[in-house]
């Protein structure tokens, strides 16, 4: 196994290009076990980004991640997100703090808008921006937030200095944001987190022909071949769910495939790449 593949935030700090993503756990707890052996599983094999949300089962899963963490913090890149109704700086503050008891820390490393609500995106930077002086967060960022949205962050007064990443939907399925926002994210040396990178598992079912062909190629999944296409170059980080340790061990593979420029012209014949704008997807 090769050493983990990481990419770089704007104030230096190295992330891994593929992490684990927690959507759908903490809601049973029959599977909290399960859950949190995954993850530390993944922890170990590198995959030390953890994505969550006070959004999943309603901070169940910043509970399942913080039983995960525990005496290991500080090997781990915690990400959290909050409602976009607590996106002023007295509701952020709160709902903070709520998501750091959750978790068991002292400190979110990267802290999303988990979408656009109604709340002016000034008051949402001087929230982070406190939040920031305080060192409750370390940094921050946006969630499915579009070229337009990202421009207009871009035009108020340290919009940039302290929005950092944009975690959207992004796989071989949903390739919209190839067209404008990814570009507008890679000038602006900004990463963008793609979530469900398999498309919630439909890229995994080996019924794509393309997918298959390149997967038996390589003696690897489909999944596998979708999550090596999502990090192909670097800048793009994937949180895939994975529940169980055999599905994180599969997960961990991909980063160490390496499609060629057959791969991926075959990948481009059957998931065409935008050629014009696309709204946003979004789940």
């Amino acid at each position: 196994m090769n050493p983990m593949r990481t990419t770089t935030l704007p104030g230096g700090t190295a992330v891994p290009l593929l992490g684990q993503g927690t959507w759908r756990m903490g809601e049973d707890r029959e599977h909290r076990r399960r859950e949190v052996s995954a993850l530390r599983t993944g922890m170990e094999l590198g995959m030390t980004l953890i994505d969550t949300a006070e959004m999943y089962a309603d901070g169940g899963a910043e509970r399942v991640v913080g039983e995960a963490i525990r005496g290991r913090r500080d090997d781990v890149f915690i990400v959290s997100k909050l409602y976009p109704q607590n996106a002023t700086p007295e509701r952020m503050r709160k709902a903070c703090e709520r998501s750091l008891k959750r978790l068991g820390t002292e400190r979110i490393d990267l802290y999303l808008l988990h979408w656009r609500g109604d709340v002016a995106l000034r008051r949402m930077l001087d929230g982070f921006g406190q939040l920031l002086a305080d060192e409750r967060i370390a940094y921050a960022g946006v969630s499915n937030f579009d070229v337009q949205d990202m421009d207009e962050l871009a035009r108020l007064k340290d919009g940039l200095d302290i929005i950092v990443a944009n975690e959207v939907l992004y796989n071989l399925e949903k390739r919209g944001i190839e067209y404008d926002l990814l570009p507008w994210m890679r000038k602006r040396h900004r990463p963008v987190i793609a979530y469900s990178p398999i498309e919630e598992g439909l890229l995994a079912g080996g019924t794509h022909r393309a997918l298959a062909s390149i997967a038996e190629r390589h003696d690897a999944t489909a999944a596998q071949v979708s999550l090596a296409w999502v990090v192909r170059d670097g800048d793009v980080i994937a949180i895939p769910k994975a529940a169980t340790v055999a599905h994180v061990k599969q997960n961990r593979g991909a980063v160490d495939l390496k499609l060629t420029a057959r791969d991926l012209d075959e990948l481009d014949e059957s998931f065409a790449p935008p050629e014009e704008r696309m709204p946003l997807a979004t789940r």
